[in-house]
């Protein structure tokens, strides 16, 4: 039998990253939370099953490295990390769009997941082993009305190959998952506000729904498994096909279902 494996999640507390607290968990994984402090609880730590949870802001470089080396000390080697930590960007113009709010949603989406990569995969690397999955997003990949946090996820996905290559040979792969419109607690917040309309999100995918946190999380899972274990360096959009189906509004939009009665 092989060892439990010791699972560590970024931005622990909700959406995408508590999904996969939540998957790695239920799939034996001795799992490690980290989130900003006063996000988590001991009964949420009872409730989800995790190993231990540490506060952690990806901001800061000396708290990252001292919780790295904690999880180390006390529960052993790393051989999956999550980078979820990141923020969301209000949609305003260039002219409106503060450089003070600019500067966070690059440190966060960006720095913090590239700094959490250098201080874990180094870990990794010396070691001889480990797989590390990024959350970036189908913002990275298109033209989108948000100027600091589509750059930011082009860069976790620049960020993604780059160290995919840079330790490829030290036994770490590193690759990176490209949500669409996901209905976490976030979003659902956007659209109760009237911020955001379900029936656009819905009508540019292929399969004409969102995306669920769970679906995104089991794309993780497979990623940081041993049926992975060839893959490195790649981008891998769980979208309900949004890519492949926005550029249908300029040909009438995505075709409905087709009409199967009758059909053996």
């Amino acid at each position: 039998m092989s060892p439990q494996k010791l699972s560590v999640v970024t931005g622990a507390a909700s959406g995408i990253g508590a999904a996969c607290v939540r998957h790695l968990v239920a799939r034996g994984d001795t799992v490690v939370a980290l989130d900003l402090p006063g996000t988590w609880s001991d009964t949420a730590t009872q409730k989800t099953g995790v190993a231990a949870f540490y506060p952690c802001d990806v901001l800061q470089e000396s708290m990252v490295r001292e919780v790295e080396a904690l999880i180390f000390q006390n529960h052993g080697a790393v051989s999956g990390l999550v980078n979820s930590a990141g923020i969301l960007q209000r949609k305003l113009p260039p002219e409106q769009l503060d450089m003070a709010e600019w500067d966070k949603v690059i440190a966060v989406d960006q720095r913090g997941t590239y700094l959490c990569c250098a201080v874990f995969g180094a870990r990794m690397a010396s070691l001889g082993h480990g797989a590390i999955v990024n959350i970036a997003s189908i913002t990275g990949s298109r033209s989108i009305p948000l100027h600091a946090y589509a750059p930011a996820k082009a860069a976790v996905i620049s960020i993604t190959a780059c160290l995919a290559a840079e330790w490829g040979r030290s036994g770490v792969r590193v690759n990176a998952v490209s949500p669409g419109y996901t209905l976490t607690e976030g979003l659902q917040a956007a659209i109760d506000r009237g911020d955001r309309n379900p029936a656009d999100l819905h009508a540019q995918s292929a399969m004409g729904r969102m995306v669920k946190p769970e679906e995104v999380a089991d794309v993780i899972g497979f990623l940081l498994s041993p049926a992975a274990s060839a893959i490195t360096g790649i981008n891998l959009p769980v979208d309900c096909g949004w890519l492949a189906g926005s550029t249908w509004q300029t040909y009438g939009g995505v075709p409905p279902a087709r009409n199967l009665a009758g059909v053996s």
